[in-house]
Formats: C-alpha cells, structure tokens, sequence
C-alpha cells in the first residue's frame, strides 16, 4: 500500500511540476493534524522516507509509574511493549497504524493535503511571476471577454487578465493567439497569486530595446525616459558616457533595422529616439524633434516651467497632431512646455 502511495505522489509531482519536499511536508503536516485530535499535536510525529516507501507515525510518551495525562503518558509496565527496560523518566516512541485515525480522520488528513497541494501550486506560481516580474512574457490567448474587453491569457501554467485599459488601442485578440505582454507588478492574494500585466506600459518598450540594442543590454547607452501613448507614438531618451558612442545611433541601428524591428513588434507604433542631455535647455530642444527649435527659456526652475520659441513653419509640428508631440515631450521631461511662434502673433499660445 505504502508504495501505490509513494507512487501516486511521484505521478503528482511530475504532472504538476511541485517540488517533492513540499508535497511531503504537506503530507507530514496533514498526519500530525489528523493523529493530533486523539494525541495532541506536541506528541505526533511523522516520518517520511520516499526512498524506502516508508511512513513512520508515533507518539511520543513520558513514561511515569502513575497517569495523570493519557495522551502523553503511558506506565511503566505498558512501556515495556515498546521499550525494554524503560523506567519512570524515559521517553518511549508508539508506533501508530493508519488506519486508526478513523473515517473522521482519514478526511481531515484529505482536506489538509488538499489545501496543502493548492498552496504549493499558488507559490510556485507566485515564484513563477515574480522571477519574471517586470519583464516581457508571451502569453497564450484563453478567452475573450465580449462584454468587458478583458482578455484571459496563459502565461506559463498560471492564467492572468489582460484588462481593456493595458491593451493598445485598436487591437483585436483571439483565442489561441500568442501575444507578449510586460509583467507590471505581481501580488500575493487571499485568491492566489495576481499579475498585473499591461501592453500600454512603457516598460514593454524599454525591455524590447534592451533585447534588440546590444549596447543598452551592456549598459553602454542608458535608457534615461520614456513616455508613450500605446499604440501612436513613443519618445525614448538615451545617453552614453562614452563620447565615442552615438547612443541614438546604435538604438537606431544600420539603416533602421533596430529601431525597425521594435516598431513592427508594436504593430508600427512610431517611437522617436531623443537624445538625452543634463542641460535641460538642450533635453527640451531635442524631446520636440522633429520640429527645430530657436530657443529654450527657463522661466522657474524649481517648478519646471519653460517658454520655447519655433519658427512659424514649425509651431504644429512642434505641437503634433492634437497636441501629441508636445504631450510625449513634456511627459518625457518632466518640464511644463509653454510653446510659441517667433513672431509671437500665432495664437493661442500652447501651454503643456
């Protein structure tokens, strides 16, 4: 019996991919609470050796030559069942069979394993997206929600909710689709483990082009911002400390090709990359590429407000369609842009 056991428990290890040691424990903690009723919990112990098929249930009694506590003294005389010898003081180990915990018992010992095995699943799936928390993942599309938009998608052996909210506009997903998505953030709940997971997030962005630009993943370029409307547009400021290192080049790459394959993973998101600079003026400057720029004027440091001055020819582009460019650069900054013609009669004068 006890190997049909051990071998049910190696097939549930493998079919689940649970670490044996925890299933075991579980297995040990579910005896000890179910022997405990009769016994008390500080006197059962469980022994557990897979190797040998073997399970050891005991209680642990003082042996005394008057009882006062028969769960956990036995007399002098009985202990000599189960140690020879044994005189008031000792401490003798009573071998306990199964199938004397009972029906009552033999449930509790279900239950317990039960909920062990679940709490087993839930951690190693909480490992599971912790060790990818921030990262991107390919997910397999389950289900899709008609009414809500939400999209139920595989990742790994867990299952986690892609919400309208964290999908770039526009796009269409189906069952059995394969999509990558960026882990947020990943929490332990009365539910199990939760992944917040999202397709807008710029994080999606900065970890595709760790993976394409060989210099960022070497920490030669620095990615130092980004600020994106998923879907539309992307800014992305990088530096290198190397003076002989274009960084927006290398993000760029031989004739696009880099930046290129980023954008087909976006879906043809256009990203603009702007090169970073300590000198605010300068950052301001090149985060409203493509538009050229006469001049950059601090007005409050502290709270980041500027003025900046184009050419008449440039003031949309400097702003984009609906405000985009000057949005994403003033995000990407951090600085409120106040935004005006070099003659100064253009009006209204755009404030972001």
């Amino acid at each position: 019996m006890n190997k049909d056991f051990f071998d049910a428990v190696r097939l549930l290890v493998k079919e689940k991919g649970l670490p044996a040691e925890h299933i075991y424990e579980k297995i040990r903690n579910a005896i000890i609470v179910a022997a405990s009723h009769d016994y008390g919990k500080d006197a059962v112990f469980c022994d557990i050796n897979p190797d040998e098929n073997e399970i050891r249930v005991y209680v642990r009694k003082n042996v005394v030559s008057e009882v006062e506590n028969p769960q956990t003294e036995i007399h002098v005389d009985e202990a000599q069942k189960y140690k020879k010898g044994a005189l008031p003081g000792d401490i003798v180990e009573i071998p306990l069979e199964t199938k004397e915990f009972g029906r009552i018992a033999a449930q509790k010992v279900k239950h317990v394993l039960r909920q062990g095995i679940k709490e087993v699943e839930q951690d190693k799936v909480y490992e599971e997206f912790q060790s990818k928390n921030q990262e991107i993942v390919t997910a397999r599309v389950l289900v899709v929600d008609p009414r809500t938009g939400n999209v139920t998608l595989e990742i790994g052996r867990a299952e986690a909710i892609l919400p309208k909210g964290e999908q770039v506009p526009g796009e269409v997903f189906t069952p059995g689709q394969l999509t990558r998505v960026y882990i947020v953030d990943v929490h332990n709940t009365e539910r199990g483990p939760k992944a917040m997971i999202s397709r807008t997030h710029p994080g999606l962005v900065k970890r595709l082009f760790e993976a394409e630009v060989p210099e960022i993943y070497d920490g030669i370029v620095e990615i130092k911002g980004i600020a994106r409307e998923a879907g539309s547009r992307t800014k992305i400021a990088v530096y290198s400390k190397d003076e002989n290192v274009d960084a927006s080049g290398a993000c760029i790459g031989t004739r696009g090709a880099r930046v290129g394959k980023i954008v087909e993973l976006l879906g043809g998101e256009k990203i603009d990359i702007v090169k970073y600079s300590d000198d605010p003026r300068e950052y301001i400057a090149n985060a409203l590429a493509p538009a050229e720029i006469i001049n950059v004027e601090i007005e409050d440091a502290d709270q980041k407000i500027c003025h900046v001055t184009v050419p008449d020819n440039q003031l949309s582009l400097a702003i984009g369609n609906k405000g985009q460019n000057a949005r994403l650069a003033a995000k990407l900054t951090g600085w409120k842009i106040d935004i005006k013609p070099e003659s100064g009669f253009y009006s209204p004068v755009i404030q972001l």
